[in-house]
């Protein structure tokens, strides 16, 4: 998707929206990250593997194939425009919300990561630490 096509869709989701909604864009195709280096580089006049070799170097510590725009329990309901859905989530307790953070934020002046990630897993269960040295506290 273009900057100018992501522009239009949040302009227009814009101009629907009645206050408190997300919505969520369909980006189109997906591409793979290799295949827009080797159209960069041809670009730019250069020839793949010639002038610049593409290097794997593998995910890094957090790093991820794909992105989860809602969790399995979440659905998203169509609009008037066929490229802009509106989520329906799941609702949070307020004050269990505010004192989630409220202890998150004391965790953090512990300087315990660990519990700092624990606590935020407890708050959102479907967060998974893929990919990352904080796995083994998935449940």
């Amino acid at each position: 998707m273009t900057n100018t096509e992501d522009c239009k869709l949040v302009l227009e989701a814009g101009a629907m929206g009645k206050g408190g909604e997300i919505f969520v864009f369909d980006m189109g195709q997906s591409i793979k990250i290799v295949d827009l280096a080797r159209k960069m580089i041809r670009l730019s006049g250069l020839e793949v593997d010639q002038d610049i070799s593409i290097v794997y170097t593998g995910l890094r510590p957090g790093e991820k194939l794909y992105e989860e725009l809602l969790n399995d329990a979440e659905q998203s309901i169509g609009t008037h425009h066929p490229k802009i859905m509106i989520a329906r989530v799941r609702e949070y307790d307020h004050a269990l919300v505010r004192r989630a953070s409220a202890d998150i934020l004391q965790l953090i002046d512990t300087d315990s990561t660990e519990a700092v990630v624990l606590a935020l897993k407890r708050l959102i269960p479907e967060f998974k630490s893929n990919n990352s040295v904080f796995e083994r506290l998935d449940e």
